[in-house]
This record gives structure tokens, C-alpha cells and sequence, in this order.
């Protein structure tokens, strides 16, 4: 069994605690061997980071920073579901941003995401991706991030 927690102690990332549902869901669920989690949004503290169209009024390196804020917030949910030491890997990362007209960086700020999961996660953290550019996202938040992952 990989020991997940001790590399983001050794890393010196903590967790936030498992950001609250704005709707009728649940952070995370469980079927077999995989934990699928709802969008995560940028909350810090239960406080959206920024808001705003990527290209428009929140700037791209600002929404990765965002977007590796969301990943965080899933691993917060997949650990107060089954215990981060239990993933095996990461499977899949969604990732949506609020683009204003012409943005199409798109890619670069869910780097901010899976960026994070190849430092905690190493070879393990490599993943299928994908990257969508949408016109608006609840809470008027820049970015959202879901995974997909496997566990033991």
C-alpha cells in the first residue's frame, strides 16, 4: 500500500476540509474499484477563490492556480471517502473553465490540476484528460475539476 499522506506531508500540502455541496450531491461516490467525485469548485475556506471568464477577467495563471485548488478539494472528498492512502491511481480528471470569447488555453489551466497530481502521485498520477471551455459555471467560478480514480 502506497503512503499518499506521508508524500503530501513531505511535499507540505495540506487538505482542505471537504468543500460543502451548493446542490443535491454528495462530494464523492464509490462503485467497485473506482471513486468518482462531483465538480469541484476553488473554495478556500468555503470561499470561492475568483470569479469570472478565464480570458476575460480572471487571467489564465490565475485559474491554473484556481484549477490546482479544485484537484485539492477532490482529493479532500476521495480521502474523506476512502482514505487517499487507498488510491492506486488517477484514472480520469475533468476539467471545465469559464472562457470568455477567443480564450482557448483551456489545457494550460487544468495543467494546473493534473500538474498536482503528478507531484503527489508520480508515475501513478498520470491520466487520461480532458479539457472544456464553457460559457458560464455555477457560483460564476472560473474553473471546475472532476476525477476519477482508482482504488484499492
Amino acid at each position: 500500500m502506497t503512503d499518499w499522506t506521508s508524500r503530501l506531508a513531505e511535499l507540505r500540502i495540506e487538505l482542505p476540509a471537504v468543500a460543502a455541496p451548493v446542490a443535491a450531491y454528495v462530494p464523492a461516490v464509490r462503485t467497485g474499484n473506482l471513486v468518482y467525485t462531483s465538480g469541484q469548485l476553488p473554495f478556500i475556506d468555503g470561499e470561492l477563490q475568483l470569479t469570472g471568464k478565464v480570458g476575460g477577467a480572471v487571467g489564465a495563471d490565475f485559474a491554473k492556480i484556481a484549477a490546482r485548488t479544485c484537484a485539492l478539494n477532490a482529493l479532500a472528498a476521495i480521502d474523506a471517502l476512502v482514505g487517499l492512502d487507498s488510491v492506486v491511481r488517477i484514472v480520469k480528471v475533468v476539467g471545465f473553465v469559464a472562457s470568455a470569447e477567443g480564450f482557448t488555453g483551456q489545457p494550460g489551466v487544468i495543467n494546473g490540476a493534473s500538474e498536482l497530481f503528478g507531484e503527489v502521485f508520480g508515475d501513478a498520477g498520470v491520466h487520461a484528460r480532458s479539457a472544456v471551455g464553457v460559457s458560464e459555471l455555477p457560483l460564476n467560478a472560473p474553473v471546475e475539476v472532476e476525477v476519477i480514480v482508482e482504488v484499492r
